[in-house]
């Protein structure tokens, strides 16, 4: 009997790797001869990288890069067991999780960070990136991230200015660097907003990100006039274009400084780690989640793996800390069953305490319905 693993984290107790190694446990006290196959999940945002890079076999680096406001800060990223792809979240340099609440500052606030870590990925000699860029603290269009890799940009004078969202309106001219990159780049893109209007980056994020009422008519300006200046110069309406709002613009930028191509991030996840190709022939696939309610309806991980599996009709069980889903909603998840893993009435610490020993009762229970006696 194979089965497979495909699950995503359990926020705040266990990593994905945490989560397949306590399902592997219950499975094989169940069914010891079972052939367990893990690939650890996750669903496009913060973390995303580290599972990629360690499905792939590769190597996680760290380096000093700028943070959203210009002060240093550890980040990360990762390179494929092949060398060829680097995974890279933007939040690692240049997410709101770096800065403290009382300055958040949308004018201020760059991705250079974002673009030192590229910089120095494309220096190890890869090939190809996986970008990420959900959880900013900007809203600069990836003008920060594009002077990293030697973009610069001109104010009517032809001085050189600070890229940044409070000086987006002041941009006349566009210089691109003497040398390019020729590898590619994929970007996970959860999001549809355009760069800007209502529903662009400016407004619909930039109140998260410390932009009050005020502030929003006069960033989105600025915005939109960089919007104009990118399509006189290189003919790309970035305006309208479904995602180019996300991160702040950074999906735009991403599209314009490195002919990026924006993609749901589930999507790329499962490409990177062959899910399709290593779910062929299992009999049963555990998925799973903290709390499994109704963001997990709007999200795309449990969707996308029940969708692979029933094209290969193969039945999904997801195991959860917390089930507020009704059973028809479950049944429109594609999920097969799903069940909590708590044994009864609990606190939340001891929840959190003893996740993986709960995952492993709740794995070997279902489990035994498939053995036969």
């Amino acid at each position: 009997m194979k089965i497979l693993l495909a699950p995503d984290k359990f926020k705040g107790s266990l990593t994905a790797s945490e989560v397949c190694a306590a399902m592997t446990e219950g499975i094989l006290l169940a069914n010891p001869s079972a052939e367990v196959v893990s690939v650890p999940m996750a669903d496009g945002g913060e973390g995303t990288a580290e599972v990629m890079t360690q499905v792939t076999q590769g190597a996680w680096h760290t380096i000093t890069v700028q943070n959203p406001l210009g002060h240093p800060v550890e980040a990360g990223y990762g390179i494929s067991g092949d060398g060829k792809t680097a995974f890279i979240e933007m939040a690692q340099a240049s997410g709101l999780r770096l800065l403290n609440a009382s300055n958040y500052d949308p004018y201020h606030a760059n991705t250079y960070g974002t673009g030192e870590l590229i910089a120095h990925a494309i220096q190890q000699g890869i090939e190809h990136i996986v970008l990420g860029i959900g959880g900013s603290a900007t809203n600069d269009a990836g003008t920060g991230m594009a002077a990293a890799l030697g973009w610069r940009f001109l104010d009517k004078l032809g001085q050189e200015l600070w890229p940044c969202g409070g000086n987006l309106g002041q941009i006349q001219a566009i210089i691109a660097p003497a040398k390019s990159w020729n590898g590619t780049v994929e970007v996970a893109c959860d999001v549809t907003n355009p760069l800007v209007g209502q529903q662009g980056a400016t407004y619909i994020y930039g109140p998260q990100k410390g932009a009050n009422p005020a502030d929003l008519p006069i960033l989105d300006a600025g915005m939109k006039h960089w919007a104009e200046v990118v399509m006189g110069q290189f003919n790309v309406n970035l305006s309208d274009m479904p995602g180019a709002g996300a991160a702040g613009g950074l999906g735009g930028g991403a599209v314009l400084f490195l002919n990026g191509q924006l993609t749901e991030g589930v999507n790329l996840l499962m490409k990177h780690t062959q899910l399709a190709e290593k779910m062929a022939g299992a009999d049963l696939v555990f998925t799973g989640e903290g709390r499994i309610d109704n963001q997990t309806l709007q999200g795309k991980l449990i969707a996308g793996i029940t969708r692979l599996a029933q094209a290969q009709h193969i039945p999904v069980v997801a195991l959860c800390g917390s089930l507020q889903l009704a059973p028809d909603e479950l049944v429109n998840l594609g999920l097969a069953s799903a069940f909590s893993i708590m044994p009864g009435p609990s606190s939340l610490e001891d929840a959190l305490a003893n996740a993986s020993v709960y995952l492993k009762r709740a794995a070997f229970q279902v489990m035994r319905l498939l053995v036969k006696s």
